[in-house]
């Protein structure tokens, strides 16, 4: 078993009009066991290709960036369908990353969807296949990459203080929410 992770980014995209196109807001949340120690911003393109990118750089080249021990994403796309490649953030930023989801994602919609209407959804759908399959875990499902299932659920354990989903992760959606429409108003 691993170390369980205790300083770690949570990271959520804002809402956004679907009907249009542009940049959407993605917020991160940085948290040191239970202390909220800072928060960073960046933008990924709605339904494109540049989310690990962003990612790599927004966490890679933060002021927290020696002390991060896991990133926790809410869900594997961005911004629509702007794909991360989890391995290769993990890999780039030499992080256990964690992708966590309320709901079992359902894999054949996700597919039908990259493939029928979203530009490059072949490659989009390639990364997300190449994950671990989504597992129940303390209430969501979650997909881990560099951390061992046994220590993904004591991380949640750790994190998961308000709600089902982890504290970084939550705290990350309500600042992204309020950022874009000025208040959070959708449940977290």
């Amino acid at each position: 078993m691993q170390r369980c992770p205790s300083y770690v980014i949570g990271v959520d995209d804002a809402p956004f009009d679907r009907a249009r196109r542009g940049n959407v807001p993605v917020v991160g949340a940085v948290f040191n066991g239970a202390r909220l120690e800072g928060v960073l911003k960046t933008t990924v393109r709605r339904d494109g290709a540049n989310a690990t990118r962003q990612l790599e750089r927004l966490i890679g080249e933060s002021r927290f960036a020696s002390s991060l021990q896991a990133v926790l994403l809410q869900g594997v796309t961005l911004a629509g369908f702007n794909v991360v490649d989890v391995p290769a953030l993990h890999a780039a930023l030499g992080l256990p990353v964690v992708v966590v989801c309320r709901r079992e994602p359902d894999l054949e919609r996700i597919r039908r969807a990259l493939l029928r209407s979203v530009p490059g959804g072949r490659r989009k759908w390639a990364l997300i296949e190449r994950l671990p399959p989504a597992r129940a875990c303390r209430g969501v499902y979650v997909q881990s990459v560099g951390l061992d299932s046994e220590t993904t659920a004591k991380l949640l354990d750790r994190f998961a203080t308000s709600s089902r989903l982890p504290e970084p992760v939550r705290t990350a959606h309500l600042i992204a929410a309020a950022y874009a429409e000025g208040e959070s108003r959708h449940r977290a």
